[in-house]
């Protein structure tokens, strides 16, 4: 890890700023909102157009990135963000800000596909995990910091909208006067959603329903802390904990899901969830909320890495790169609804409507997974190959990364396997 933090710390370090001013912007147009009298479901319609831009941008970003490379992507996208970041609080309409947080997503993906190619560019195979967990490490330890720089701003004044505009800015310095060559740029052949669902019913659903929870905690926990009363000190402290029990489970949860059915695993990483998400909605004191959010974020976080692992179970290894695309898309739609859904809901019954929806959708993981149990043996625990830890804001290019690790994981598997066959099958082998 220490060889890939050497070539790769430019981009971190950029990444790791860029997500800072992601994390601040996120929590604080929510509070922001409230401050301005937007109601929950306006502001469920601004935070569900960061991943409608998020969608688009994803699809769109290749053929720039094709067209002008990607020094020039990567730098025109980021001092647009930095210029939207400044925006905010002189347009102070939701229609206004539904139209920049569309913007500031399509902006935001594909600076992700840039980084991301120039960060599987200079991984190879030895180090393509480590880069993966590296990577989600500093977007994790970006959106965590950023939440303690809201606590210490005021959310009604310009600041806290200047300074994620300054820390945009000075991210892609160092990476643009540090990276070279740049990297080929190529996507895979796109899977069809058809045949997705008919290799993985249960990754295609999960992922929907995975997105739609990511992206309520990331669009609406700043709206919940708001319509809660939480001060803002106490607010930016819930909404890091989610990031932070994101950054704890990855590892002991990808561990359990190399040794043992990951169907049971993505099973019981949900019904957490749920307890959770019902522990909060029913006695919301704020040392419940903080464990809550540690524990929701816990689970949802590993469960994007673990729906991706365990639909590649059921692929060829060829076809591996070419259903990330179709799981990148299931989990944007996901992430479109998760927020109006919240919004939907929190409108008539409060702000408890938001656990309410992270509850539905996570119940709606454990009953779909233990259903899909019933219907199909799952792949024994040999022939699968080591979990890969990937960030639910991942682009397209993140994700064919995650899948590339897996396929090279499980050629290995496959040839330890026949090694030890042919151990066993030898003359003279001891029986």
């Amino acid at each position: 890890m220490i060889q890939v933090l050497g070539t790769s710390w430019a981009l971190l370090l950029g990444i790791m700023l860029l997500m800072v001013g992601n994390g601040i912007q996120g929590t604080l147009l929510g509070i922001r909102g409230g401050l301005e009298g937007f109601s929950t479901f306006q502001m469920s319609i601004v935070m569900s157009s960061y991943f409608v831009g998020f969608l688009f941008g994803s699809r769109a970003a290749p053929e720039l990135i094709r067209r002008v490379g990607h020094v020039r992507v990567f730098a025109a996208l980021c001092s647009f963000i930095s210029a939207v970041l400044i925006l905010y609080p002189t347009l102070t309409d939701p229609i206004a800000w539904s139209f920049l947080r569309l913007f500031i997503g399509f902006c935001f993906s594909g600076v992700y596909v840039t980084a991301e190619s120039w960060l599987n560019n200079q991984a190879t195979n030895e180090t393509r995990g480590q880069s993966l967990a590296l990577y989600l490490i500093v977007q994790m330890i970006g959106v965590i910091s950023a939440q303690g720089l809201v606590a210490f701003g005021d959310p009604s004044g310009f600041i806290l909208f200047i300074l994620p505009s300054v820390l945009v800015s000075i991210s892609f310095a160092p990476i643009l006067l540090s990276i070279s060559p740049t990297p080929a740029f190529d996507t895979a052949r796109r899977m069809t959603l058809r045949e997705l669902f008919t290799n993985s019913p249960l990754g295609m659903v999960g992922m929907v329903l995975v997105g739609g929870a990511n992206a309520a905690v990331f669009g609406m926990a700043g709206v919940y802390g708001t319509e809660a009363g939480l001060p803002v000190s106490q607010l930016s402290i819930f909404v890091a904990m989610f990031y932070v029990g994101g950054l704890v489970f990855q590892v002991p949860i990808g561990f359990l899901s190399d040794r043992m059915d990951r169907r049971l695993v993505i099973i019981g990483a949900a019904s957490v969830a749920v307890v959770a998400s019902v522990a909060a909605w029913l006695a919301p004191v704020f040392i419940l909320l903080l464990l809550a959010a540690f524990f929701i974020g816990g689970m949802l976080s590993p469960l994007y890495g673990l729906l991706i692992a365990h639909t590649n179970d059921f692929l060829e290894v060829d076809d591996m790169s070419s259903a990330a695309a179709g799981l990148m898309f299931v989990n944007g739609v996901g992430a479109i609804a998760g927020p109006l859904a919240a919004g939907w809901i929190m409108g008539p019954l409060g702000a408890s409507g938001f656990f309410i929806v992270l509850a539905v959708l996570c119940a709606g993981v454990v009953i779909y997974g233990l259903w899909r149990t019933t219907r199909r043996p799952s792949t024994p625990v040999d022939e699968t190959a080591s979990y890969a830890v990937v960030s639910p804001q991942t682009s397209l290019v993140g994700m064919e990364v995650a899948t590339e690790f897996y396929a090279d994981a499980l050629e290995d598997v496959a040839e330890q396997n026949e090694a030890d066959m042919e151990d066993t099958q030898s003359p003279g082998t001891m029986r």
